[in-house]
């Protein structure tokens, strides 16, 4: 698995998975949990993961989309 986008605007995190999702690309959220130890106050990011041969499209859809992945 790779990391292609890291944030804390959920907004962003369930837009890039809906696209990812309607492109054929399995997608994992990391750290959803997070919010119970920071108070959910949003300062820790949100992770999405994709498998390895994945990355290069999944870059391609986002980026197309106005979303940036600059890890």
């Amino acid at each position: 698995m790779k990391e292609l986008l890291r944030t804390t605007d959920p907004t962003k995190i369930a837009y890039a998975t809906v696209l990812l999702q309607g492109e054929g690309i399995a997608a994992f959220q990391m750290d959803v949990h997070m919010s119970v130890l920071e108070g959910s106050i949003g300062i820790l990011p949100r992770r999405i993961m994709v498998r390895d041969q994945d990355l290069f499209l999944a870059r391609a859809v986002l980026a197309d989309n106005g979303i940036g992945t600059e890890l």
